[in-house]
């Protein structure tokens, strides 16, 4: 599964990096399209992969916290330092306190 990881990150990468090199006028609409959708495809599944699964399986512990309150701080436009120090806090109080 790594490989297909790794394999679907080189594209992603290569799809960015042509977009720089290719001159607009060659570019399509759908192209744009599709190379905008698919990193945002990617970024999802990296971070669905890494919050829940743990040795094959599937773990609701302290990231899926703090993902969750991630989403709310963004969907209320806080700032992308803040949220950060705060999923962090929140993660770091969950396995102290609570050993998730």
């Amino acid at each position: 599964m790594i490989w297909a990881v790794v394999a679907a990150s080189l594209a992603v990468f290569s799809w960015k990096y042509l977009g720089y090199l290719v001159p607009e006028r060659y570019i399509k609409g759908w192209v744009r399209d599709f190379a905008s959708r698919v990193t945002v495809v990617m970024l999802t599944g990296l971070v669905a992969v890494q919050t829940f699964a743990v040795q094959g399986g599937l773990a609701i512990d302290a990231r899926a916290v703090s993902l969750a309150l991630a989403a709310v701080l963004f969907a209320l436009r806080v700032p992308y330092i803040v949220v950060v120090v705060a999923a962090a806090a929140v993660a770091a109080i969950l396995r102290n306190f609570l050993g998730l």
